[in-house]
């Protein structure tokens, strides 16, 4: 997924099914508008290399909200192999994918590198009307929402409500 961090490229492709006036909205559902994300991400656009990014991004959903086990993603890494290069500067280790699995892969490699660099920093927002993810970079480790302005001033908002009400009741 070029130009962009995998990790950002990553979370890109997770968000691409949020929720919108109360319904699911898949941004890769269009065949143009996928071409288009694809292309944008790196990718070639055929059709083929759509349906694999699909599969992948279903199963790294389902992985970081925990309702699969990531030995799920194995179907992804069929086939792929690494070769290692070296140089001055030491080994790297070079994927090869076929073109088509290319963006597939690509992401279920940058999943598994935040698994190691950042556990348990990329999960799902808090808010449970919600259905987008976020890397939580905070010194702290508590994010909970993908964003402040969105789920996280909803959900305070919510509380608050609740508890002023509750009070009232009393």
């Amino acid at each position: 997924m070029a130009d962009r961090e995998p990790q950002d490229a990553l979370l890109e492709l997770l968000n691409t099914t949020p929720v919108v006036g109360g319904a699911v909205q898949d941004q890769l559902a269009d065949p143009a508008a996928a071409k288009s994300w694809q292309r944008a991400h790196g990718g070639r656009g055929t059709a083929e290399e759509h349906r694999q990014l699909l599969r992948a991004r279903d199963a790294l959903q389902a992985v970081v909200r925990g309702s699969r086990p990531a030995s799920s993603l194995a179907p992804l890494l069929k086939g792929v192999t690494s070769h290692p290069q070296l140089s001055s500067a030491g080994v790297t280790w070079e994927i090869d994918a076929p073109a088509e699995h290319r963006m597939a892969v690509d992401a279920v490699l940058a999943w598994s590198d935040l698994q190691e660099t950042m556990p348990g920093r990329l999960r799902p927002c808090a808010n449970p009307e919600c259905r987008r993810f976020l890397l939580d970079r905070s010194k702290t480790n508590k994010g909970r929402w993908c964003s402040m302005a969105l789920c996280g001033n909803r959900m305070k908002a919510r509380r608050h409500y609740q508890r002023t009400r509750e009070a009232a009741a009393e």
